[in-house]
């Protein structure tokens, strides 16, 4: 008898399918935002509805200024899967919520070691009531981060970039 994907990873799984959607060069991210084990809202990372995106074009502007990851998102011509998931659900239904998050490298298709939401996105994250994030280090191993934690701890404060 084959055994039953937990969870989590199943959640996890969905969010890594719909990173493949994704147009950025850099990296791929995939959102599914779950409450009450219905999914709410998905959502990817790219350009603004009616725009081109990075990979039409052929070019990212951050990666040709040879910006870091985590900075300079102003620049970006892409909107975050995070964002696309919240623009996507209403408040009602993200209140105590979870968002299971799935990135690759787009270049290579590994997972982004120790990834996490951006500043902009945990902001978002915050303000949408979502409760929970996972973020998949690797097809079988994740973490969960409580929100209250990003809340708790404003690394704003501090000035940190990056994430």
């Amino acid at each position: 008898m084959r055994e039953r994907r937990d969870k989590v990873n199943y959640y996890l799984d969905l969010a890594e399918s719909v990173s493949h959607r994704g147009t950025c060069l850099r990296r791929n991210y995939g959102a599914v935002i779950v409450k009450n084990d219905e999914v709410i809202s998905t959502g990817y990372v790219g350009a603004p509805r009616g725009r081109k995106n990075c990979s039409d074009i052929g070019k990212c502007i951050r990666e040709e200024m040879k910006i870091p990851r985590g900075e300079r998102y102003e620049l970006c011509r892409s909107v975050h899967a995070e964002a696309n998931a919240i623009i996507s659900a209403s408040r009602d239904k993200m209140i105590g919520s979870s968002i299971y998050l799935a990135g690759t490298d787009a270049k290579t298709g590994e997972y982004i070691a120790n990834s996490n939401s951006c500043s902009m996105c945990k902001r978002m994250i915050i303000n949408a009531g979502i409760e929970k994030v996972y973020v998949r280090d690797d097809k079988d191993h994740y973490r969960e981060i409580k929100v209250q934690d990003w809340i708790d701890n404003d690394e704003s404060l501090e000035g940190v970039m990056g994430y």
